[in-house]
């Protein structure tokens, strides 16, 4: 569970979660075998500082996302400033063994008249940015070598790291991270077992598109522990978080 000791509101859950960008907004969806996951969820919460935790519970998983702003902390000496800053983290915990998890991120379909996408990852990160003659917008998250790498942490299951061998080898792996059309990203996952557990980070960053610092790039790197880690300690410097509803 994500954040179980912080304090929050319920919500009304006619609202999709999404994350607004100058290109639109950054939808998400998970499918679990062959059903999606309704785009409203089970549960809203609204958290302290701006933050909301959507949840959807089903036979066999709990899935949570919190969407969050988020500081990159970048040195000022080497990184351009952000216009803006924020962040998802998706978990799922399985009650039963779940052969095949998708979770996705996407930008609209249609993106506006001037705006390129295209692939940006690289160094473990698994992303796309989009520029027009005005801004720049990164959206990052984990790829498959980081994915593995994760499983030190207990970000994932600890088995995974042994899948290491398959990021390289795309002829027999059944999961992955894809870049369709260069929009956003759908992460499949290795198969879970009953009492796993599963974060990912997704962090979409926007800066001037003259900055040349690749700024927006170097801010979508974080770990869903370095992301959770920093609510953590921004809550618990504030005195207007609300009741536990």
């Amino acid at each position: 569970m994500l954040l179980p000791t912080v304090p929050r509101v319920r919500l009304s859950s006619a609202v999709q979660p999404a994350v607004d960008t100058p290109f639109g907004s950054v939808t998400f969806a998970t499918t679990i075998g062959n059903t999606g996951l309704p785009l409203l969820p089970d549960e809203l919460f609204q958290l302290p500082g701006d933050r909301t935790l959507a949840r959807w519970m089903t036979p066999g998983a709990r899935v949570e996302l919190l969407l969050t702003p988020y500081d990159p902390g970048l040195d000022p000496e080497t990184w351009g400033p952000l216009t803006g800053c924020r962040a998802a983290v998706w978990r799922i915990d399985a009650i039963a063994p779940l052969g095949r998890v998708r979770f996705s991120a996407e930008l609209p379909a249609r993106l506006p008249e001037g705006a390129d996408a295209g692939w940006d990852g690289g160094q473990a990160l698994a992303a796309i940015t989009v520029e027009d003659g005005t801004t720049r917008l990164t959206v990052g998250g984990q790829d498959e070598e980081a994915i593995c790498g994760a499983a030190h942490a207990g970000e994932v299951p600890r088995r995974w790291a042994a899948l290491s061998n398959e990021v390289y080898d795309r002829s027999f792996s059944t999961w992955g991270v894809d870049f369709g059309r260069y929009h956003g990203m759908t992460w499949t996952l290795p198969p879970l077992e009953a009492g796993d557990h599963c974060e990912l980070p997704v962090v979409a960053a926007w800066a001037s598109a003259a900055d040349e610092s690749a700024n927006t790039w170097q801010a979508v790197m974080p770990s869903p522990t370095v992301l959770l880690r920093q609510v953590a300690a921004e809550l618990a410097t504030r005195t207007d978080a609300p009741d536990t509803g």
